[in-house]
Order: structure tokens, then sequence, then C-alpha cells
């Protein structure tokens, strides 16, 4: 099943397709041939650590697919392995089929982003937690616990503080799980992983409690707020849905999203009947406090923010669903499974046929940057150069790593210079300033000369890059 979602990934995510926005801030930061992007308050440096033994040595974006391809198909393998005690294998190889075979775990998988790993870890992090309340004498499962929560943490430590939660409550309602070194691994796991986190927060935010208010602040604040139709309305294959406006997409792409709840809560009821309710109540609980502020907190929707809640449901869900097909022998069995495998068949090709209109779409982005990247570098904007942006004719932080230059901003939640700097920075190297065809330039470029780079992009570049 690992095998099958990595050449899924290659065949229908595609190799060669570009970087995306974010992504071109986490490879930036290890990229032998690109400056640093600005590292915004709510990013952990993990994915640039993930990426570091193909990022500093290549620019082949290909080579890097292929790279995160194989290594996600390895960490799914890794972490069903966890629970190989706890469930039989066709139960985990359907629950790994189930999670694989979504568009955004297929999307994902391959990305230079932080999700699918945050889920790894949280999948591998519950396993060796009931590994470990199972037999005491063991200590593998305290490692694999504080490692899971290491990665958890070096990918997005606040998501690892959500997913926790239960496993911290846990032993204290019950009794028979109360086990000190178990949570010490956790604790140590979580400090380990989010250690430069914070060490970076006092160095280069001012302060902890400042990164926590300016991440907040980045995601809209966080606030009580229902963004549960936002999530529904991203199920079309919407990458960032913010603003969430719009009527609702066909019921037939979200319905299955409507239907895992209740899917989990007939695994829940069947672990239940057969008198092992904790290793399906565990998972569940973590599922729902990791989906919790992206359902309730925030003001859109981003549908890899759910990944992790969707490989924990995924093991209970498979659960009830061997289980419905195992009923005794008759019309009822045979139905079950009838509908069952129809149902899966229809899941498949609905999520197959958003994957395919979401790669189209994002190879389309992609390769738009890339062409205005080397219009840039025809009219004189070549490395070492900075370009910024005025209104959104383009995005000039992604497009600045296509080109090889570095990106500024003098305000938003990217701000890291001033126009006097952007200024002098102009008198050394060559300085574009991205926009529309009727924005004018900002005071710092006035005189600067306007060019047409591609289709609607313009900049105003400054006189030393024709001057080249």
């Amino acid at each position: 099943m690992a095998v099958a979602f990595v050449l899924a990934q290659l065949v229908l995510v595609r190799p060669g397709i570009g970087l995306g926005w974010d992504e071109t801030v986490y490879v930036s930061q290890v990229s032998g041939h690109a400056p640093a992007a600005f590292f915004s308050a709510p990013r952990a440096r993990g994915v640039s650590l993930l990426v570091a033994p193909i990022a500093t040595w290549s620019s082949s974006t290909a080579l890097l697919r292929v790279y995160l391809a194989v290594l996600s198909g390895l960490g799914l393998h890794l972490a069903l392995r966890v629970w190989r005690p706890l469930f039989p294998v066709k139960v985990l190889a359907l629950g790994g089929a189930l999670f694989s075979s979504l568009w955004v775990t297929l999307f994902y998988g391959p990305q230079a982003m932080p999700n699918y790993w945050v889920a790894i870890g949280a999948l591998c992090g519950v396993g060796w937690f009931l590994r470990a309340q199972a037999d005491r004498t063991l200590r593998t499962p305290l490692w694999g616990l504080a490692a899971s929560a290491a990665l958890v943490a070096l990918m997005r430590p606040m998501d690892a503080v959500w997913v926790s939660l239960p496993l911290i409550v846990a032993p204290l309602v019950v009794r028979r799980w109360r086990h000190t070194w178990l949570l010490v691994a956790l604790a140590a796991g979580l400090a380990a992983g989010a250690a430069e986190w914070i060490v970076e927060a006092y160095t280069g935010y001012g302060g902890l409690s400042r990164r926590l208010h300016d991440g907040s602040l980045i995601q809209g604040g966080l606030h009580w707020n229902i963004a549960v139709d936002d999530q529904m309305r991203s199920q079309s294959g919407r990458i960032l849905c913010r603003p969430c406006t719009g009527g609702m997409p066909n019921p037939v792409l979200f319905l299955w999203w409507l239907a895992l709840p209740a899917l989990a809560a007939a695994g829940l009821a069947v672990a239940v009947r057969t008198r092992r309710a904790a290793v399906t109540a565990l998972p569940l609980a973590c599922a729902v406090t990791v989906a919790f502020p992206y359902l309730f907190l925030i003001g859109y929707a981003a549908p890899r923010f759910l990944l992790p809640a969707y490989a924990l449901m995924a093991i209970p869900v498979a659960d009830g669903l061997v289980h419905l097909v195992r009923l005794p022998r008759g019309t009822g069995r045979t139905v079950a499974a009838g509908l069952a495998a129809v149902a899966l068949v229809g899941h498949l090709a609905v999520q197959g046929a958003v994957l395919h209109q979401l790669v189209g779409r994002a190879t389309g982005s992609h390769d738009n940057w890339a062409r205005t990247a080397a219009a840039l570098h025809r009219a004189g904007v070549r490395p070492p150069c900075l370009l910024t942006g005025e209104g959104t004719a383009a995005p000039h932080i992604p497009i600045a790593f296509y080109a090889a230059c570095s990106s500024a901003d003098t305000d938003g939640h990217n701000a890291n210079t001033t126009p006097e700097a952007l200024s002098r920075t102009a008198r050394r190297i060559p300085v574009a300033v991205l926009t529309s065809r009727t924005a004018p330039p900002p005071a710092y470029a006035h005189g600067w000369p306007l060019a047409h780079v591609d289709g609607q992009v313009y900049a105003y570049i400054a006189p030393v890059a024709t001057a080249r």
C-alpha cells in the first residue's frame, strides 16, 4: 500500500510541478541557489531541515519531489507498523489506503510542507503511547513517543500542543494509564522539537509571547469562528480558501467529508462492543483536538490543516468498515459489502477528479511564475537582485525564488525592510517592484521606468538594472 502511495504521487502529481508559495519560503532557507525569504512568526524550521539533503546542492524540483514522495511513503509505512500489535494488518492497510487516497494527502505528500509530517508524527505518537500502556517493561515505545512528539513539534509547534492534549489528560482520567515515564517521554519530545522555535522567538521575534501573538495575527486572530463551512467549500480543491466566499461546491465533492465523523463513530461503537475502546477512542480524541482550532478558531480554510485529523481517524474508520463487511453470512453481509465497495470506488473517483484539476491549476500558476522570472532576467534583473511588490499583480515572494533574487516587504505580515533601505539597495543591485500597469510607483521608486514583464505583470525597475 505504501509503495502504491508513492507511485500514485509520482504519476498523478507530476514530479516536475514547480514549488508553491509556502514551499519557496521553506526551501529558500537551505537553498544553494536562492536567498532565504522572510520567515514569518508561525513558521517552523522542520520542513527546511527535511528538504536540506536535496535543496542544499540541487535546484531540481523533480528530484526534490521524488525524494519527498519516497520519504512520505516510507513515513506512512513506518507509522502504520507502529500500530501492528493493536490492529489486524488488513485494518491498518485499509486505513492507510483511505488516508493516502485523499486528494489532499496525495497532493501534499511530495510537497515541502509540514502538515503531512505532522499527520505521520501524530499517528506514530498515539500508537507508541498505546503500546507503552500495553507493556510497561519495554523502552522502545517511550523512545518512539519522544521521537514522534519531537517530529510534530519540529514541524508545527502549536499543532503538537493540540494533538498532545488527550495524551496528557488521559492518564489523569484513567488510573491504570498513569505512567510517569510516559509523560516524561512526551514532554521531552515536545521540548526537543520546539526548542529551536522557542529560542528563535527570543533571538528574532521579540520573545515567545510576541511570536505567538504575531502568529495569531497572521492567521486572522484566534477566536471563536465556525469554519466548518469553509472547509466544506475548500473540498473542491482550493489550496487556500481565504476569504472563503462563494457558494458550496457540488455535494458529491464533500459528501465523504460529512460522512467521516459518522464512520469514525461506527468504528468507536465496534471498538466498545469488542472491549478495546481505548485504542480507538484515543486517536479519535487526538483527531478532534488537532482539528478543533482549524474548524472553530480561524476565519478561513486550508484543507492541509486537517491532514493530522484524517490520519488519526483512518484506522478507526477502517476498523468499522472491516467489521461491517464481516457481518454473519447472508443477504445483509452481501448488501453491506456491495455498498462499501461502491462507496469506495465513488470516493476514489471523486478524489482523483479533484486532484487532477488541482494539479492542473497549480502547474499553470507555477509556470507563470517561472515565465515572469525569466522575463525579469531578460530585463536586467539578475542575481544578485531583489523583488518587492505593490498590490496583487503578482506574488513577488515565489517569483523572487524562481528568479534567484531576494524578496522584501515594507509592510504587512512579511515586512522585513523599509523604503529607505530599498532605495539604498537599488543603488547597488537590481531592484524591481512588481505591480500592475495602472498602479503608481511607491515613493522610493519614483522615476524608475515601468516595464511590461509578462501577461498582466508590470514592474518598476531600478535604473541600475537597465545599466547592466
